[in-house]
């Protein structure tokens, strides 16, 4: 059988070590480069063209949704599988609209992230069982919160913790009107009738610690 060859990127070492052991127990796989962060991701994966992308979202810098689009940019045949810690249906969904080929919660049992592994080697998409529980329960096909871009993403998200427009303003270093008008664009494009509705339909699609 021949060996499939890993690229693992994630930011902290222990993460990285504890994959590492278990993907170490398995005879058909091969760690070949670590990073820890999104720009060593790209270098790392143009110096070994691994077989396979595990990538994390949440890392310094550009973070993991850049890095999977610039892999692609630079490959588009890239197999990307992100390991995350976020579990909300919207996260999948981002990565796999970015060109990832699957996504594993990192609360899976390891065997998950084995078989996923599998999975896209074969052609196939892969989501964890969470995750898929996840993106079959949400509305998020109906609500379309996919379409959002980063920056509409980020500022629901905020809204949903309950932050005001002029506390989120300050927070993200924008002016008050800048986020008006992008919480107008989030409600059109979620036919949303008001942040209270915004709020809901982000607690339904996962986005905060609550949502169901």
């Amino acid at each position: 059988m021949e060996t499939i060859r890993i690229l693992m990127v994630d930011d902290h070492p222990i993460v990285r070590e504890g994959y590492l052991r278990l993907l170490e127990r398995q005879p058909e796989l091969s760690v070949v480069a670590e990073a820890s962060s999104g720009e060593a991701a790209l270098a790392a994966f143009a110096t070994h063209t691994p077989d396979i992308v595990l990538m994390d979202l949440s890392m310094p810098g550009a973070g993991g949704l850049a890095a999977v689009e610039a892999i692609l940019a630079r490959d588009p045949h890239a197999r990307i599988i992100v390991v995350s810690m976020h579990q909300g249906a919207i996260f999948a969904q981002k990565a796999m609209a970015a060109g990832a080929r699957g996504f594993v919660s990192k609360s899976s049992p390891p065997e998950e992230l084995v078989s996923a592994i599998a999975k896209v080697m074969s052609g196939r998409k892969a989501l964890s069982t969470d995750m898929a529980q996840e993106v079959a329960q949400t509305s998020l096909g109906r609500d379309d919160i996919a379409a959002l871009t980063r920056r509409e993403l980020e500022i629901l998200q905020l809204l949903a913790r309950g932050m005001s427009g002029r506390t989120i303003a300050k927070n993200l270093g924008l002016s008050a009107k800048t986020i008006q008008n992008n919480l107008s664009q989030v409600r059109a494009k979620l036919d949303a009738t008001g942040d209270a509705d915004l709020v809901l339909k982000a607690q339904r699609a996962g986005l905060t610690p609550s949502g169901q």
